[in-house]
């Protein structure tokens, strides 16, 4: 039964990826400078490493504006989100997966009369303006930096262009990674206090349970950037503004550092011992996070290339996401519990933390478990196998052209 509750997360994980997940790339492909399918492979391969290395964080967070403590519930919350994303990716619109999550969420607390915490709710709230802010912020000074490199540097501009796209798949790479780590919290999150898993021992490295389900989440994510996330790539790295290939590098390092900032508790330690404020770990949304980036880089060049209609409907999706994802929870939960006489939770006493040490998380039985590490070994050793695939399809195809363009000029002479 576990197994098929999860198909709600794994269904909203594909949805991140083809929504939220592949702007890591957009204006990098937009601007002609990767190639989709090298994009998707190189964000899919990071998103996974930094779920499972670094995506506790958030989740916390999360559990602390609600804490579902059904497995039932968070099946249904976690499908109503999703159903959200999906149905704005169907009219192209890159929309927040951490608004849909977070309207759920609350739906879910006033379907089941749990006090909805104002202080964690003004946290998230609040990443949702500063991110894009930020996002503004670093994309001006980076790019400001780049162009004086460039200026002094007086480099060719073949030779820059190279530089430029290598790199593209390394901030591309950490970008990916701090996704990962940052929004797999909005995939499997709510499933954290609904039941807990055998740990998994692979003899080199251990899995816990919260990093058993942030690999099937981040491995869902993977799907649903290979297969589905080509038209919102096109629609944030060409509608917004055209890019050019330093703009392209620019967006991507500045998202992948705002990502990296909330969701880092080590930099979050670090601040707080210099004596600054902590940064809170919270799920930011990548797709505000590059169209703020596109923005402020729009704005320094005098925002007249920026396509304010396309800003337009993107800022509207953002009102209605969480809207629509929070009453469509609530109705959801209504429909599962009366109608299918499943458990979606119940009050829980206490607020913030005390409120996760309330929750009784019951142990998985050990069929359950194993069951679920032989699902995530499967997934692993498929993915493994499709990327070494195209891996080596990409050598053929180069291999194929340099032999091309050796027998050309042969055939000159």
């Amino acid at each position: 039964m576990i197994i098929l509750f999860l198909t709600s997360g794994l269904f909203l994980g594909w949805s991140l990826g083809a929504n939220d997940a592949a702007n890591i790339f957009g204006s990098a492909v937009g601007s002609k400078m990767l190639s989709f399918r090298k994009a998707a492979i190189i964000a899919s391969v990071f998103v996974i490493l930094g779920a499972v290395i670094q995506g506790a964080g958030a989740s916390g967070t999360l559990g602390k504006l609600g804490a579902v403590n059904a497995i039932g519930g968070s099946f249904t919350v976690a499908l109503a989100a999703a159903i959200t994303v999906y149905l704005m990716t169907r009219f192209a619109l890159p929309v927040s997966t951490t608004q849909a999550i977070v309207g759920a969420i609350i739906g879910w607390n006033l379907f089941t009369g749990n006090h909805t915490d104002g202080k964690v709710l003004t946290q998230i709230v609040t990443t949702w303006l500063s991110g894009p802010v930020l996002g503004a912020v670093f994309a001006i000074l980076l790019y400001i930096i780049l162009k004086t490199i460039k200026k002094k540097s007086s480099i060719h501009l073949i030779r820059f262009e190279s530089y430029i796209r290598t790199g593209l798949i390394i901030v591309g790479a950490f970008g990916a990674f701090s996704l990962g780590a940052n929004n797999i919290a909005n995939v499997v999150g709510v499933f954290i206090p609904a039941f807990e898993l055998q740990p998994l021992d692979l003899g080199i490295f251990s899995l816990s349970s919260s990093q058993q389900l942030f690999l099937l989440g981040s491995l869902a994510i993977a799907g649903g950037i290979l297969t589905y996330s080509n038209r919102v790539m096109e629609s944030v790295g060409t509608s917004i503004m055209e890019l050019s290939s330093e703009a392209a590098l620019v967006v991507v390092l500045s998202q992948a550092l705002v990502l990296f900032i909330f969701s880092s508790s080590g930099f979050s330690l670090f601040l707080n011992k210099i004596g600054l404020p902590p940064v809170p770990m919270v799920p930011v949304s990548s797709t505000q996070v590059v169209i703020g980036s596109v923005i402020g880089i729009g704005l320094y060049k005098g925002a007249r290339n920026i396509n304010f209609r396309i800003i337009g409907e993107i800022a509207a999706g953002w009102i209605v996401t969480p809207l629509f994802s929070g009453l469509l929870g609530f109705f959801a939960l209504f429909f599962v519990r009366n109608i299918f006489g499943i458990d979606v939770g119940s009050k829980i006493v206490g607020t913030g933390d005390q409120t996760i040490k309330n929750v009784q998380v019951p142990l998985a039985g050990r069929h359950i478990s194993e069951i679920v590490q032989y699902i995530i070994l499967s997934l692993l050793i498929t993915g493994i196998v499709a990327v070494l695939f195209f891996y080596f399809l990409e050598r053929k195809k180069k291999n194929e052209l340099r032999k091309s363009e050796e027998r050309f000029w042969k055939n000159i002479k």
